[in-house]
């Protein structure tokens, strides 16, 4: 990776990837804004900085419990302590659906190397249904009709009314 793909001052600075980043910024703005490479630079720091602020409280936190691992439970109390509870029960719950889809996604690659493989049918429809929810996470959870589905669908209206 390119040194100039990452914001930051030295190697030793905690930093995100720049490119990720911006990709981030965009999603988060409507079409006609754009945003200057000043302030991407700027927005990409500050993000920096929030997680260094959380980890740090978390760590305390851990601390006081006398444990040595920072747990989820840390975090959401530090997000607390440093004056963003109001934001405690969304990240709560974006932790929720990451525990979920880290479960499926280890009972599917367990499933796929038990020996017991799918036939090319099975294959395709559980492609099919994970583009379906990949393409309704970037919808924004509305599901949107590939061409390939409205032609199917469409097939099936006409053998229905034969």
């Amino acid at each position: 990776m390119d040194p100039m793909d990452i914001v930051g001052k030295s190697k030793e600075d905690a930093s995100l990837p720049k490119a990720t980043m911006t990709k981030i910024i965009k999603e988060m703005l409507p079409a006609d804004v754009r945003v200057a490479r000043d302030a991407q630079d700027l927005l990409i720091e500050c993000c920096v900085e929030f997680i260094n602020l959380i980890s740090s409280e978390s760590n305390e936190v851990c601390n006081k419990e006398d444990k040595r691992t920072i747990a989820p439970e840390h975090v959401l109390k530090a997000l607390q302590v440093l004056g963003f509870g109001e934001y405690v029960e969304e990240v709560y719950a974006a932790y929720e659906q990451h525990k979920y889809e880290t479960m499926q996604d280890s009972q599917r690659s367990v499933k796929m190397n038990s020996g017991a493989e799918m036939t090319e049918e099975e294959a395709a429809a559980e492609q099919q249904r994970m583009f379906a929810e990949a393409r309704a996470r970037m919808n924004g959870g509305v599901s949107v009709p590939q061409p390939e589905q409205q032609l199917e669908d469409t097939q099936q209206q006409t053998n229905l009314q034969s």
